[in-house]
């Protein structure tokens, strides 16, 4: 897969008032590092090509790889509760070639991390991951998105407030 960033600018009346707002402390912000075990628990061993946190209202929507076509969402206490993940079963990636490597999880979500807690004003707002086809999604609090190929995400990370 070539290189790709899709970055779209999103309401611009959000835009507008970008610096009128605040970030609001989160359930999962709370819980930051604990969602972000169960997020790599889940693309690990539990069967989940796709996962998106989204942090201002604490729900995690999650795509199976044995049922593709329907998502599932869990919501805050449910993602945190520490009886979460054995309430899944364990499932492999067995026949599948993940793009984004087992070992590329964690640098991933402590960018997520990163974006999410450094700024105040101009934050991530909700993340995904889909190891299937390799690519990163993004939306900030400026209602923009981005669209981002996983090694592109890590040779880039200097336009999202890193210099590396």
């Amino acid at each position: 897969m070539a290189e790709q960033w899709l970055q779209i600018k999103g309401d611009p009346s959000v835009r507008a008032f970008l610096f009128e707002q605040q970030r609001v402390q989160s359930l999962f912000d709370e819980h930051l590092d604990r969602i972000h075990g169960v997020m790599h628990a889940l693309l690990s061993n539990k069967g989940v090509f796709h996962v998106k946190a989204h942090y201002s209202s604490s729900q995690l929507t999650c795509w199976f790889y044995d049922d593709p076509y329907n998502y599932r969402v869990y919501v805050r206490e449910e993602a945190t509760d520490p009886g979460f993940l054995d309430s899944l079963p364990e499932r492999s990636y067995e026949g599948r070639h993940p793009r984004i490597g087992a070992e590329r999880i964690t640098p991933i979500l402590d960018e997520f991390k990163r974006l999410r807690l450094t700024d105040e004003q101009i934050y991530l707002r909700n993340a995904s991951i889909n190891r299937i086809n390799g690519m990163i999604g993004m939306t900030f609090s400026c209602d923009g998105s981005h669209y981002i190929d996983c090694e592109d995400f890590f040779r880039r990370l200097d336009c999202f407030g890193k210099d590396v």
